[in-house]
């Protein structure tokens, strides 16, 4: 038996048969952004990129960019937040780098 499918209707050499049971099947469309799965006891850890910016301790900052993103759904309109949040992760960056120099220039003078 040959089969071949063409839209929604699948042919066989013998007949024709019509595959619209699979519309009845659920299945998420992939363009569908709105659902996301519950999370399992295993799926529960902490999104990698959250992990980073809480160690920098502008999470609280970041999430307030989030926040204002998601209710106004245009990010011009979350300037204000959007650059306190890059001057803490800033002063991080600074201060990080500052620590890191002076970790390099105590090894290499030991």
């Amino acid at each position: 038996m040959t089969f071949m499918c063409f839209s929604a209707t699948c042919r066989f050499r013998e007949g024709v048969r019509n595959t619209s049971n699979r519309s009845k099947m659920s299945f998420p469309s992939p363009h569908d952004r709105s659902h996301r799965p519950s999370p399992s006891a295993d799926q529960e850890e902490e999104d990698p990129v959250d992990q980073m910016i809480s160690r920098t301790g502008c999470g609280e900052l970041h999430n307030a960019v989030q926040d204002c993103m998601a209710e106004h759904q245009d990010w011009r309109k979350c300037q204000a937040q959007v650059h306190t949040f890059k001057e803490c992760m800033m002063t991080f960056q600074k201060t990080r780098k500052e620590k890191l120099t002076k970790e390099i220039m105590a090894k290499t003078t030991s």
